[in-house]
């Protein structure tokens, strides 16, 4: 892992907003500086003084420089595409739903509840959740189930940290997450699109893993509602509907959690949703996708092209099984 923290960026690497914001000009300023040196499929990226407690610098007072890794260039996807095209079935079903249902949305207060199999639980204000934490700026690949996909700049902490933080017993073996239930405010969860709330797990080294992100911002900006403010999970091997959003409630637990998409489609979504080429929906190939703002398709990377990195967590295991 190569993540440069705030303290690691001189003002010369600072981009400014116009830049930051425009995906050409950006990747032009960024081959010219310097690249960090990355293992394949793994991509890097630095921050400015990002501070504690969720607060975000706006890009109009600090600006923001990211580095890729040199072996994987990947264009960004825009902001405008980033926030304005998602699966967030608590505000629609369509991709512009989510943008456009989520007016009425409220992300203070906002507490999440610690709980399960581990000795520190309770439950936390927002902003003494992420007071502990130092955020980073990672751009990761994002791949859809539905065979599209972007490259995200993401903002948040290390899931492992939380982990450590919690403690959690001898016993515990996954642990589940949770989105807020508001109906009042999500008009998708007055519709019986799925069982509400939405839930999702990890295995226990998965959630450890140096990728898997607890997220808080995109951009270098807070999170936008339709993105899962004020929290959401980043697990980028994994398909976009493990990533869960608007997360309230984390718990340890011994027993596999159930998960949202798994329970409600099984012959369609598996609990460790890895993205593999070789396994087909079963209504759709996952060999290629688009990547948005492309026309062509692209091959469909294993483990979304970090199988350096996490191939390891599923040795032995037959991945056309536990899919």
């Amino acid at each position: 892992m190569l993540i440069r923290k705030p303290n690691d960026i001189p003002s010369s690497e600072i981009t400014p907003e116009g830049i930051y914001l425009d995906r050409r000009r950006f990747l032009k300023r960024a081959a010219a500086g310097a690249i960090l040196a990355a293992s394949p499929g793994f991509l890097a990226a630095g921050c400015e003084a990002a501070g504690q407690g969720g607060t975000t610098p706006s890009p109009e007072a600090d600006g923001l420089a990211f580095q890729m890794g040199e072996e994987l260039r990947d264009e960004l996807t825009p902001y405008e595409d980033v926030t304005g095209y998602n699966n967030f079935y608590e505000f629609g079903r369509d991709k512009g739903d989510p943008a456009r249902n989520s007016g009425n949305f409220q992300i203070r207060p906002w507490t999440v509840e610690i709980g399960g199999l581990c000795h520190n639980p309770g439950v936390l204000d927002l902003d003494e959740f992420l007071r502990p934490h130092e955020l980073e700026d990672r751009i990761y690949r994002f791949r859809c189930v539905e065979a599209w996909s972007m490259v995200i700049p993401w903002r948040g902490f290390p899931l492992a940290r939380l982990v450590e933080r919690a403690d959690p017993l001898g016993s515990a073996r996954y642990i589940a997450f949770t989105t807020v239930y508001r109906p009042e405010e999500m008009p998708g969860q007055r519709q019986p699109i799925l069982d509400w709330p939405y839930r999702e797990g990890l295995r226990l080294d998965e959630a450890m893993h140096p990728l898997s992100l607890m997220t808080t911002g995109v951009y270098g900006r807070d999170l936008p509602v339709q993105n899962g403010a004020p929290l959401r999970l980043m697990v980028p091997w994994k398909y976009g509907f493990k990533n869960i959003k608007s997360i309230v409630k984390i718990e340890f637990t011994e027993e596999m959690p159930v998960s949202t998409w798994a329970h409600d489609k099984p012959h369609e979504y598996g609990f460790y949703a890895n993205v593999n080429p070789e396994v087909d929906h079963p209504r759709w190939s996952q060999a290629r996708e688009r990547r948005i703002g492309e026309i062509r398709r692209r091959p469909t990377l294993m483990f979304n092209g970090y199988a350096d990195q996490v191939a390891s967590l599923y040795s032995g295991m037959d991945l056309t099984r536990y899919y």
